[in-house]
């Protein structure tokens, strides 16, 4: 028993990170076009302006999925290409677009997963107020419709939200990510709230108007702690940590965004933690945050840890492999994760990130020989077939990233995809990993 036939393989991307196009046919700034640009917040103050051109090489990209032999491509929408001011009037052109991608996608047999928000906020909302802004979770039903409305003739899945806790926690809580703010804890609060408000009348509305039958998620960041041994002992100090909460940090906590979302209620430890800063809500509130899911998206790169002042985390340790962007080869991660998330919210799981970051180049044979990746990829993907293999129902596995992209505030120095970029010409290269992981889809993981 492994893999189930029917399990999805993918690859992912976000829409700031390899359209570029950021000024083009109508589309409106968001706060990483407008709060990143010159700077020097971002590496070598670069930019998405341009990025992978994805938005007028899709049909190039889309053909290069199907050779790869993905069965699915989970992308995001720019919210500002769509409605440039965040609300009111719509730019038919940027919704052309995401059309015409789904339809280029179905064409090759490839399944759209459409994510509706990867962190490029309107920065027109963002002047008024953004997510701390009580109409906020309206504004992104609004949007939420025009997509739905537009696209759900064509795409089933739908993720609504990518890593809460890198939007508030990087963006407004630690600074390093658009807007590259510290906001006071009160205030992080009551962003989360409508950050989850905004989630939950997405979700209603995608099941209640969507035009083909909806599967529904979001996709946060998952990381289990890993137990020092198989002791029963080890395994429950290990789950307690992953679920537990902390007051520094606290917007990183998986608890903090997912039991609001599949319990309907935040965990006690943030009562304990925060007391009258907790949010003031209505019963009306939490029913819409917790409208119901069909699976759990999680993205995963590396396990859990606690840091400490002096020497390494608990989860390093001298020489141990690192990725290039300084995170732990965990393998492990990938079997605890489903396993933990899975007995606490009885979702079924789908990995909606998984991948590492290497400095990657073309080799004088013009092929990109990425052996560590297909390493990395091959211990991860044994250990996630290890849960399907105990029965944890395993829905799909999205690799991230379909090709290179810019890393964020990092740059264009990350390089995560199954193909390479050259920025400076747009040309592709498919990487030996990319041919890899075509006979792991081939084969459904068999060949693991």
């Amino acid at each position: 028993m492994g893999f189930s036939k029917d399990f999805m393989w993918g690859a992912a991307s976000a829409a700031y990170q390899v359209e570029g196009a950021w000024n083009e046919d109508g589309k409106g700034p968001s706060i990483w076009d407008v709060c990143g640009r010159d700077r020097n917040v971002i590496q070598y103050n670069e930019t998405g302006d341009v990025a992978c051109d994805h938005y007028h090489r899709y049909k190039e990209d889309v053909a290069i999925m199907k050779e790869m032999g993905l069965k699915c491509y989970r992308f995001s929408i720019s919210w500002s290409r769509v409605i440039p001011n965040g609300v009111g009037a719509v730019n038919e052109k940027g919704l052309q677009f995401y059309s015409d991608l789904v339809d280029e996608l179905k064409a090759n047999g490839i399944e759209p997963l459409v994510s509706l928000f990867h962190w490029d906020y309107p920065y027109a909302l963002y002047q008024k107020g953004g997510w701390m802004n009580p109409e906020s979770s309206d504004w992104f039903l609004e949007y939420t419709k025009v997509v739905v409305d537009a696209l759900s003739d064509r795409v089933s899945y739908w993720i609504t939200m990518n890593e809460p806790q890198c939007f508030i926690g990087c963006g407004y809580e630690f600074g390093s990510h658009a807007p590259f703010l510290q906001t006071n804890r009160k205030d992080l609060i009551t962003m989360t709230h409508n950050v989850l408000l905004a989630h939950g009348k997405a979700v209603k509305y995608i099941r209640e108007h969507a035009k083909t039958k909806a599967e529904i998620s979001f996709a946060p960041i998952a990381p289990a702690y890993i137990p020092t041994n198989d002791s029963k002992e080890a395994i429950e100090v290990a789950r307690k940590k992953t679920f537990g909460m902390r007051e520094k940090g606290f917007t990183f906590g998986l608890t903090w965004w997912s039991d609001p979302v599949i319990f309907g209620k935040y965990p006690e430890e943030a009562y304990e933690l925060f007391g009258d800063d907790m949010p003031v809500y209505s019963e009306e509130d939490m029913k819409l945050i917790s409208q119901p899911l069909d699976f759990y998206g999680m993205n995963v790169y590396y396990s859990a840890c606690d840091y400490v002042d002096k020497g390494y985390p608990e989860n390093m340790w001298q020489g141990r492999g690192m990725t290039g962007m300084g995170w732990v080869v965990s393998p492990e991660v990938m079997y605890w994760s489903s396993k933990f998330i899975y007995e606490r919210y009885g979702l079924p799981i789908m990995i909606t990130e998984n991948g590492m970051a290497g400095m990657d180049w073309i080799h004088m044979d013009g092929k990109v020989h990425d052996t560590y990746r297909i390493d990395f990829l091959h211990r991860y993907l044994l250990e996630y077939r290890r849960a399907a293999e105990e029965g944890i129902p395993l829905k799909g596995y999205m690799h991230w990233s379909t090709m290179d992209n810019f890393e964020w505030a990092l740059g264009y120095n990350k390089r995560f995809g199954l193909v390479y970029v050259d920025y400076a010409t747009q040309e592709r290269t498919i990487k030996d990993s990319g041919y890899w992981y075509k006979e792991v889809i081939e084969t459904n993981g068999k060949n693991l």
